[in-house]
């Protein structure tokens, strides 16, 4: 999946992320702005997970994400 779709739609997309990683604030998101690598770099900080399993992770939401859209 293109990130790019969900940095586009990060309005929309926002909200699942919230849903999938609740310890990120409104703040954090709106910070993010649709940003791969900064999402990737707060679930590090917010969860102390490794950046392996940080990408695991995202590649995951993005292949829900687009079957959502």
């Amino acid at each position: 999946m293109n990130w790019d779709i969900i940095e586009g739609n990060w309005n929309q997309a926002k909200g699942k992320v919230k849903e999938q990683w609740g310890k990120l604030t409104d703040d954090d998101l709106a910070t993010i702005s649709g940003k791969r690598d900064q999402l990737a770099g707060k679930l590090q900080e917010r969860y102390g997970m490794a950046k392996d399993e940080v990408e695991k992770q995202l590649e995951t939401f993005a292949s829900s994400y687009d079957k959502r859209h």
